[in-house]
């Protein structure tokens, strides 16, 4: 099969990234393709099943056209500042072109050591590429934006963890493009002004064609995060790593490790094992956010003029992240009790909600469903303290013209839950797909009321409940 490659990042400087052709695995299997997003991107899905397509998805075989490269860039770790880190585990192949002339990135993460993999083995398991593809797919169904899945294969290789040997694997994954804060930041350090103003025009170019320069692609980038973050508050994401390197200029969520989706509410809850302090938890979201933002926008002074005017310009602009997103939250969240144009006055009824779920441990997506499901009232502990907000919640919904219709678009019946994902994880090591097949399948809808995955809106019984994710590398 050809793939339409037209490579723009390969063609930077050669500073921008190494070239490196993916590492060939022992014996690779087919665990899933995406037949749905291959087909956006013009690709044979019944090509890719077959023995030739799997040995490009595991890195066998690199397609004509394609300019496989590891890119370069650093990033703050947790507050930390690392001044290299780069795709070390992970090839980008090339740009693919689908037939509307929308242009994507196709990269094999688990393709092998590069140079910049600091002593990894380039590896992944099974597990994390499980995770990613469950969840990335579900966040593409919820409607946010992020990167996606194209196909998993096994490696017949083993991988080694803490834990011991684990089956290899290799994801394929799609984005918009894999450029992110740390990779201006990887240039600023350097002080390669150069590459910083190649790199500025190179992402207006691919992303925001209507930017007059780097303060408006500034503005533009804050006003995608502002968005994308609102959203997964939405819907009780955390991302669990929002370090630098990990927030896609794209606006798409990137870099799925120790993410997870809440099942009983609380704002300060964490689930990455690597988190210890908690810089990454549910509600501190929106502020880290806009220190990566920070960040980004340091990275562009050189390019902004006189310093002094800079730093203020681009202050303001950062500073434009938190009525943004407080504008993006508003609207969500109002949506999610069935207000269509939420106002500041309707702020103190989605915030005693939220107060009364996080001190009663009221299930997060089943108590927003349950408002449209009536059915809310059996997630609380303690039944009054739904019903005082109840009265006041129907007293506002009078004066809306469909309400149900506004709850039904923004509260999901079901998300990929924790002890679901770990369930497909341990199946699929123990060589069984179905599990990992059904859940895709119950999460790609995730909006209707399908009585045949009503078992995947259940809440995890106590011994179910996932308290720890971890990154797998």
């Amino acid at each position: 099969m050809t793939l339409r490659f037209d490579n723009s990042y390969a063609r930077l400087p050669d500073r921008f990234y190494a070239r490196q052709a993916p590492v060939p695995v022992a014996e690779p299997g087919l665990v899933a393709v995406n037949r749905a997003l291959a087909a956006r991107l013009g690709l044979d899905a019944d090509w890719l099943e077959s023995p030739a397509g799997v040995a490009m998805l595991a890195g066998n075989a690199v397609p004509e056209g394609a300019e496989p490269l590891a890119q370069a860039y650093a990033g703050h770790q947790f507050g930390g500042w690392v001044p290299q880190l780069g795709d070390g585990r992970a090839i980008l192949l090339g740009e693919v072109v689908a037939p509307d002339g929308a242009r994507f990135d196709l990269q094999l993460k688990g393709a092998g050591r590069t140079p910049f993999s600091r002593g990894g083995d380039g590896r992944a398991w099974l597990g994390p590429v499980i995770r990613e593809y469950v969840v990335s797919e579900a966040m593409a169904a919820l409607g946010l934006p992020t990167t996606r899945a194209l196909a998993a294969v096994t490696t017949g290789e083993p991988v080694l963890r803490e834990t011991g040997a684990m089956p290899g694997a290799v994801l394929a994954r799609v984005a918009s493009s894999h450029i992110r804060v740390g990779t201006f930041q990887y240039f600023a350090a350097r002080g390669d002004e150069d590459a910083i103003r190649t790199l500025c025009n190179h992402l207006i170019e691919r992303h925001y064609p209507q930017a007059n320069g780097p303060l408006d692609l500034l503005r533009a980038v804050v006003a995608a995060q502002a968005r994308l973050i609102a959203g997964w508050m939405s819907f009780g994401f955390i991302h669990g790593v929002m370090n630098t390197d990990n927030m896609a200029l794209s606006g798409e969520t990137i870099d799925y490790g120790p993410c997870a989706f809440m099942d009983a509410y609380h704002p300060d809850r964490v689930f990455s094992s690597i988190d210890r302090g908690g810089r990454y938890a549910y509600a501190n979201q929106p502020q880290i956010g806009a220190w990566n933002l920070a960040q980004f926008a340091t990275c562009l002074l050189p390019l902004m003029g006189e310093r002094e005017a800079a730093i203020e310009a681009a202050t303001e602009a950062v500073h434009g992240f938190g009525p943004a997103f407080q504008a993006e939250w508003l609207a969500r969240f109002g949506a999610k009790i069935g207000i269509a144009a939420a106002t500041e006055a309707d702020l103190d009824l989605i915030e005693t909600l939220l107060s009364r779920m996080a001190l009663l441990r009221a299930d997060f997506t089943r108590t927003f469903r349950g408002l449209l499901e009536d059915t809310a009232r059996a997630e609380f502990a303690e039944a009054e303290a739904f019903d005082q907000w109840e009265g006041l919640w129907r007293d506002r919904l009078a004066q809306e013209a469909d309400p149900r219709a506004v709850m039904a678009r923004a509260n999901p019946a079901r998300i990929p839950r924790n002890h679901r994902v770990e369930e497909a994880i341990g199946a699929a090591v123990a060589g069984d797909l179905a599990p990992f097949q059904r859940l895709n399948a119950a999460l790609a809808r995730p909006f209707d009321d399908d009585p045949a995955f009503a078992d995947y809106s259940l809440a995890p019984r106590t011994d179910q409940i996932v308290h720890r994710t971890f990154c797998g590398t």
